[in-house]
Formats: structure tokens, sequence, C-alpha cells
């Protein structure tokens, strides 16, 4: 009986003081203290999901377990500079950091497999260890306000999702990226972005923003929408680019650019939207482009507009020019005199309102038959918001 209790009570005394051991087999294992990770190295393996603490000090090497069957989460910890390890292969879950604003030093050079990739406010990180050939397989990865310079070490093939945001002093951004299933977003990284995808063959939506130079050259099929806002490269091709199924293809604000080439592209499944790209003077690009399954809306400094293979149009129709684009109107007009095009039509020359004001039927993937038009510049509201608006209710409305 005496026994009993003396192991209860130094049972209670090892609680009370924190002191209770770490046990890999835990369904999580929190690490606490220097203690804990002298115990956390010695694992072979982790089933279950790990916690690092802000008690665990401010440079931690967890050397030792090979995988983590679970989440690997570090949060909250202003403390931490250095996270390590040299033996880690897998986490079966997600790899989250978030709101480390010191941590400098992120090491994992065996790391090639994780589920997901969260990681938010790593403010004073600006580089990243993995090793060769660094980390490979990843279900999504979303990485926002770092100070990283490079994402060089994430090498992953095939996603369902990335978003890359608020990097700001994110310069250069090449992946070996195949597929991505279900959306890619760049947005709001360093003004000097230039962004490489050689491989990269299937996605399902694409929105870039802000980025200096876009390069994907083998892309052959978007299956909802692509959408390029605010950008600041001079020209944009895609020279395998034949189908866009679902969506919308939309260049919006792109002020410096001047030439847009996707010379095989024959279908465009949602809207077609060229608006406010103010260097560019003419669109002649889309020479196979037949069928378009929402409206068409062209709006811009244009002296020529043409779409010479063009068939059908199930939505609206309306182009505007600052320039004389009339006989370019002269053979749009034909088609929707042969009703070629189902919603409303108008095409105008001559416009100083052609990059401020948007009729209310462009941008959409709907039929959009209203001839109705708003004046945005009047309202206070940009185009560039509006079309991102109208296509974010449409990508919405298309998972619902």
């Amino acid at each position: 009986m005496y026994t009993q209790k003396f192991v209860s009570a130094v049972a209670a005394l090892s609680l009370a003081t924190g002191a209770w051991a770490l046990d890999c087999s835990d369904d999580t294992v929190t690490i606490e203290s220097a203690s804990d990770i002298t115990t956390f190295q010695s694992c072979d393996s982790v089933d279950g999901n790990v916690v690092i603490t802000t008690g665990a000090g401010e440079t931690i090497d967890i050397s030792g377990p090979s995988s983590i069957g679970g989440d690997f989460t570090v949060e909250n910890n202003g403390g931490l500079i250095s996270l390590t390890s040299d033996s880690l292969e897998t986490i079966g879950g997600a790899f989250t950091l978030k709101n480390l604003t010191l941590i400098s030093t992120l090491s994992f050079t065996k790391l090639s497999s994780v589920d997901s990739i969260n990681w938010a406010t790593l403010s004073n990180l600006d580089t990243l260890t993995f090793g060769t050939p660094g980390l490979t397989s990843a279900k999504t990865v979303a990485i926002a306000d770092t100070f990283l310079s490079t994402l060089e070490g994430i090498n992953i093939h095939s996603l369902d999702s990335m978003d890359i945001n608020n990097n700001h002093r994110l310069t250069d951004f090449t992946t070996e990226l195949y597929n991505l299933s279900t959306l890619l977003n760049i947005n709001a990284n360093g003004e000097d972005l230039s962004v490489s995808m050689p491989n990269l063959i299937w996605a399902a939506n694409m929105t870039i923003s802000n980025v200096t130079s876009f390069s994907a050259q083998s892309l052959e099929t978007i299956n909802g929408s692509i959408r390029f806002d605010s950008n600041y490269f001079t020209s944009f091709s895609a020279p395998n680019l034949t189908e866009v199924q679902t969506g919308d293809v939309s260049f919006v604000s792109n002020s410096e650019i001047t030439n847009i080439s996707m010379p095989l592209l024959t279908k465009v499944g949602g809207g077609f939207t060229i608006a406010n790209n103010t260097a560019m003077e003419e669109l002649n690009g889309f020479p196979a482009l037949e069928t378009v399954g929402g409206a068409v809306l062209i709006r811009g400094n244009f002296s020529e507009v043409d779409l010479p293979s063009l068939k059908e149009v199930d939505g609206g129709f309306d182009i505007s020019s600052t320039g004389d684009i009339d006989t370019s109107c002269d053979t749009f007009k034909t088609l929707s005199s042969k009703d070629y095009i189902k919603g409303s039509y108008s095409c105008t020359s001559n416009n100083a309102d052609a990059n401020s004001d948007l009729d209310s039927t462009g941008g959409t993937s709907s039929s959009g038959n209203s001839s109705s038009s708003a004046v945005i510049g009047a309202s206070g509201m940009s185009m560039s918001w509006l079309v991102s608006l109208v296509s974010i209710a449409g990508f919405v409305v298309a998972f619902l």
C-alpha cells in the first residue's frame, strides 16, 4: 500500500512539475523543454502528431525520427530561431509553421514527403534547406508572409493546390510542377518576381498577379479558368494551350503587356476578357479561337482586334477601344447578324472611356444577354476589382 502511494505521489509530482516523460507512441507528442527534445531524438518514428511549444528553446534540432505519421506543428513562438532535422523523411499530415517571427534557419535535409505545407508569418526566414532532390511530394502548398527570396528545394511534381502570396522578397520561383488539380494562386509577392513552370501541362485554375515574368511553355489544358491581373510582364505566350474547358480566360490591368499569344487555343468554356491592358495596341494572338462559352469583353487602346476563327459566342459580345477599330467591328457585326453571337452585341471605336466603363455582362461565364452598362469610374470601383469579383462569384457557383 505504501509503495502504491509512493508511486502515485511521484507521478503526481512529475505532472505538477511538467517532468512527465515524453512518449513516442502518444497520439500527440508535445515538445516543451530541452529534455523533451533529447527524448524525442531517441524515437525511431512517431505515429501521431508532433507539437513544439514556446518552452522548447531558441534552437531546436529534432534529428532522430525518420517519420511523423500525423501533423507537425510549430505556432506562435516568437523566440524560435532555428529548426532542423537531418533524419526526418516524411510527415504524414500537415507541416505547419505560423507566427515564428525570428526563425531564420529551416533545415530538413532528408525531408521528401509531406501531406501539406502551411507556412505563414515567418518574417525573418530568408532561406530553405531541403537537400537533394528536396521536397518532392505534397498535396497542397500555402506559403505567405515570409522573407524568402526563392523557393528552391520545393520540387513537387503534382499538387492539388498552391498558394504563394505576400512574400515581398520573393524574386524567383522555378518549379518542376507537372499538373495542378485545383488551384494555383500567385499574388502580391516581390515586385521583380519571375515565375517559371517549364513542365506544367495541365492545371484546373490559375490566378497570377503582380509578377514580372511568367512562363509555362508546356501548358496544354486548363480545366477551369486562367486569369492574369495587374502583372508587369510585357508579353505572354502559351504556345501549346489548346483548350480552357469550363472557365474563363482573363487579362485585366496588366499595364505593360503588349502581346498575348495562344496560337492553338480553340475553345474557352467560360468568358473571354481582355481589358485595361493599356500598352496593348493589337489583339491578334488567338488565331484558332472558335468557341467562347460565356461573354466576350475586350476593352483597351486597340487599333486592331482580330479573332479570325471565331464562330460561336454563347454570351454577350462587347468590344470598345480608344482607337479606331471600325474595320474589326464590321467583321464582328457580320458574326452577330448570323446569330453566331447569342447575347447582346456592341463594338465601338474612339471611346475615351474604353478602359474605365464596363458592360455588366462582361467577364462572366454566364450567357450574359443584358445590354445594360455600368460606368465603373462614376461609382469609384475599378474594372479589375469588378471583373475579379464577378469571376470569384462564378468560381464559387461552379462548386456549389
